[in-house]
């Protein structure tokens, strides 16, 4: 072979060598490429998780109940600080203290006077002399309690004609064995006091004497529940009328059926339904026509309510703020950013409800930080910065619904109302995992509406159920829930 040959059969060989060398680092530059976007793909997936990690009650709409030990931050209201303040438990240096009222005169039962015997100095006897500034110690005892049963014997008489009679109860007494109070005691400690059946039961015989089968206390719920419909329904008449109303909705389930119980919450009264679902139909056949400022989360379900008369929850917002601010680059600046104006806001809102502010600088004050608001909302909605730019134009799209309670007075700039009168569902949805039946979440409804609507004014819970299950026992018209100024 000659030197041109050998050469051209060395290059053919290299030639070879570099073709497979390139097929090798074309398909390793494959695999770098696949493996580039699944790291991409995973770290944006770590991100995501860490966030939801991190999430706890200042940041997200998880509620207080489930944050761990370790959630700190004050930002979002909803946690408490991790950080030790080097101070000890109990009452600090300084503390004024608390400590019980004594009762007055005209409530105490019985009077004990304590006089002295000797003189502690000379040991010479004492003449019982009332003092007028006596000091006063007093002990409440509750007596014993026994229940009082009677017993009404219906006897058959014949008359002259052959025809026996029975002898009628006295008007007013219960067909049923047990009187309208105990009935409203019974149901109370369920409906009201949230224990279940058996704990009720134990506590009837070992606090009161009375013993009563699991379902005898069923029996008492449902006629509580038909003592209640009235007082149920006219509170919901007045919350649908109402001009400004909170509503808002948590899970339930009713005999393992997935449902919804929502709270409609006024000044005067809180009403509770448990319907099928979320949705917009559901929403607008518990709200009825469209009537008053309506306060509430950004839910699709209440597109349907205009914007100008709707007032967008401000906690709600402030939690993704927060949420915001916690992440890294444009999104955690503008978060912050965002965070500060919104603490801002809620400074001056409380400065307004001390009377510290009037209305009209309350406004002046708020209309920059409407402004710049508004401009960061749509900065950030413009960007394509993953799980914030899609969250900031929806905000922007209640643009109508963010600054109502800024010009109309009487609005609340947070649904935390309708959020608080919802805790009493979600402890008996926790304790009892919802209903069995349809009538059980009736049950539930009127009892919890009556109970926040009598708490939200101090009113006597455990009085005007044994009042309305009388009324219903004895055929009378129902007590009146509402105060009078609000029907």
């Amino acid at each position: 072979m000659n030197t041109v040959e050998e050469l051209q059969h060395r290059v053919a060989a290299l030639e070879a060598q570099v073709a497979q060398l390139l097929h090798v680092i074309a398909e390793r530059d494959a695999v770098i490429v696949e493996l580039t976007a699944k790291n991409v793909k995973l770290t944006a997936r770590v991100v995501e998780l860490e966030e939801k990690l991190g999430q706890n009650s200042s940041n997200s709409n998880k509620p207080p109940s489930s944050d761990p030990p370790s959630a700190s931050g004050k930002s979002g209201g909803g946690a408490r600080s991790g950080k030790p303040s080097g101070r000890k438990r109990g009452g600090q240096p300084g503390h004024r203290g608390s400590r019980r009222e004594l009762l007055p005169a005209e409530q105490v039962d019985e009077v004990v006077d304590c006089f002295p015997r000797v003189c502690e100095c000379c040991a010479g006897r004492l003449p019982q002399r009332p003092d007028a500034n006596a000091l006063r110690h007093q002990v409440t005892e509750v007596p014993p309690v026994k229940p009082h049963t009677t017993e009404y014997r219906q006897h058959d008489v014949e008359c002259r004609c052959g025809h026996v009679t029975r002898g009628e109860l006295p008007a007013g007494v219960s067909t049923v064995p047990f009187g309208p109070r105990l009935i409203a005691w019974a149901a109370s400690l369920v409906g009201v006091y949230k224990l279940s059946r058996r704990p009720a039961q134990a506590l009837l015989w070992e606090m009161l004497g009375v013993r009563m089968s699991l379902g005898a206390i069923s029996t008492c719920e449902r006629r509580t529940s038909d003592a209640l419909k009235p007082a149920h329904e006219e509170a919901f008449v007045h919350a649908r009328d109402a001009p400004v109303k909170h509503i808002d909705a948590t899970s339930w389930y009713e005999a393992g059926k997935y449902k919804h119980v929502w709270a409609l919450v006024t000044a005067a009264a809180t009403v509770f339904e448990i319907r099928s679902d979320g949705t917009s139909k559901t929403v607008k056949s518990v709200l009825g026509r469209m009537k008053g400022i309506l306060i509430s989360d950004r839910a699709t379900a209440f597109l349907f309510w205009k914007m100008k008369r709707r007032q967008v929850c401000w906690a709600h917002l402030m939690r993704k703020f927060v949420a915001f601010s916690e992440r890294d680059g444009d999104a955690g600046r503008l978060g912050r950013e965002l965070l500060e104006y919104a603490t801002l806001l809620f400074s001056y809102w409380h400065q307004l409800k001390d009377e510290k502010l009037s209305r009209r600088t309350f406004r002046q004050w708020l209309a920059p930080i409407r402004t710049r608001v508004e401009a960061l909302l749509a900065n950030a909605g413009r960007r394509d910065i993953p799980r914030m730019s899609g969250s900031c134009r929806d905000m922007l799209e209640h643009r109508d619904a963010l600054w109502t309670f800024v010009d109309h007075e009487g609005i609340e700039p947070t649904n935390n109302d309708a959020e608080r009168a919802l805790r009493a569902a979600v402890i008996w949805r926790k304790t009892s995992l919802g209903t069995k039946s349809e009538r059980g979440s009736r049950f539930v409804e009127r009892i919890l509406t009556v109970t926040q609507t009598l708490r939200r004014r101090g009113g006597d819970v455990l009085g005007y159920i044994r009042e309305a299950v009388e009324a219903f026992m004895h055929g009378r018209p129902s007590p009146l829930l509402l105060p009078a100024h609000a029907r």
